[in-house]
């Protein structure tokens, strides 16, 4: 085992690993972010990802020693003062969340694409979010949430 400190949402924790757990393990089952989800272990479905250093991981497939000393941000991270982000209010406006597997995960890389491009193309939108699978709404929901932030973003 060994010693790790971790900063998520801008709090800092340390927290004793094996060399082989994955940052998704540790962030769920030890320091209890439920909204990193578990999905396919694989890194396909986009569940569990997380920002690290402001770009999107799949928390599945990166050791929980590999993020020390960077800044990893979860979906529960980007309200600030008991207030949405703008994204997960459009989420919720538009009728993005239907299950809400996926959410948290497309969250992420919506907030990637719109800290680098703050005004992205519908097809851009959907680029960002391929590598995440939803089952339940068809995307057009989250495409339009994520493009109503955007415009929300820039008034």
């Amino acid at each position: 085992m060994i010693n790790i400190r971790l900063n998520v949402n801008n709090e800092d924790y340390q927290v004793e690993v094996a060399p082989y757990h994955t940052l998704r393990d540790v962030l769920r089952d030890k320091l209890g972010f439920i909204d990193v989800k578990n999905g396919c272990n694989e890194g396909e479905c986009g569940s569990c990802t997380v920002l690290v250093d402001g770009k999107p991981v799949t928390s599945c497939l990166m050791l929980a020693a590999q993020a020390q000393g960077k800044r990893i941000t979860t979906a529960r991270g980007l309200a600030t003062d008991g207030k949405l982000h703008p994204l997960q209010e459009k989420f919720i406006d538009c009728g993005a969340v239907q299950c809400g597997y996926c959410t948290p995960g497309m969250l992420m890389v919506a907030k990637a694409l719109l800290d680098k491009n703050p005004n992205p193309t519908e097809e851009e939108v959907r680029a960002a979010i391929s590598g995440n699978i939803c089952r339940c709404t068809g995307y057009q929901q989250i495409v339009e949430a994520i493009m109503a932030a955007a415009a929300e973003m820039n008034k």
